[in-house]
């Protein structure tokens, strides 16, 4: 297969905006219908993290939106502190109102931040989360390297994130994939797609960060990411 013909397979990605803060685009995020499909999907976040092992400490979500990770987290690990950072206010105060409707916020805490410039200490955190921004970033390695440098020696890291298909495959995937969704999310959908990394993009990546110890990985058709064990 010449080049060029590999090309033509590999889709192009196209970048989405790093923050959602629009009030139609978190409503879409937000309704019901939506929710039940992303808790579903979440579910399986939470699962893989649980399995790393860390059941104390203090946890960084990064890239929190409406806070459902850290808050299925606090209900299942008592021992853990939770902290979801975000860079859209609106998305943070529905995570703040559904930690409270959950009966969790006094071990949450949900602050404004900048995955790209965290606002903590080296070396601060047991086990650093991260599900779905990755897509919405123009420039991953400033992600990468900050999880490595608040994330502990020994700490856990998990980051998930959507796959991006092949040219063939795209309209087939997101038809299937997406049809849990409707209107205005159907599209945010599409466009995460479109601005998602193929797994060779992310093995890349990690080469070229300061994040030591990690691995990459692919859960089903749908979604990439990396992941460390704690080291004791």
């Amino acid at each position: 297969m010449t080049m060029s013909l590999q090309s033509w397979f590999q889709l192009e990605r196209t970048p989405e905006p790093e923050v959602m803060d629009d009030p139609e685009g978190v409503e879409a995020y937000s309704n019901s219908a939506s929710q039940a499909y992303l808790e579903r999907i979440d579910r399986t976040f939470v699962d893989d993290a649980l399995s790393l092992g860390v059941t104390q400490g203090h946890a960084l979500d990064i890239g929190t939106g409406p806070g459902l990770i850290p808050i299925m987290l606090a209900t299942r690990v008592p021992g853990l502190r939770l902290t979801g950072v975000d860079l859209s206010e609106p998305m943070l105060q529905k995570a703040r109102n559904a930690a409270e409707a959950a009966g969790v916020a006094d071990r949450l805490d949900f602050r404004l931040g900048d995955a790209k410039t965290l606002p903590f200490s080296q070396q601060s955190f047991d086990l650093v989360l991260c599900n779905s921004l990755l897509h919405h970033l123009p420039a991953p390695l400033a992600l990468l390297n900050e999880i490595s440098r608040v994330s502990k020696s020994g700490g856990a890291i998990l980051l998930r994130d959507l796959r991006r298909p092949s040219r063939l495959e795209f309209p087939f995937h997101a038809v299937w994939f997406g049809r849990h969704y409707s209107g205005v999310m159907r599209q945010l959908y599409r466009d995460s797609l479109l601005a998602a990394y193929t797994r060779t993009e992310l093995e890349d990546l990690l080469q070229r960060s300061k994040l030591a110890g990690a691995r990459v990985f692919r859960t089903g058709r749908t979604h990439i990411g990396l992941r460390r064990a704690p080291r004791t």
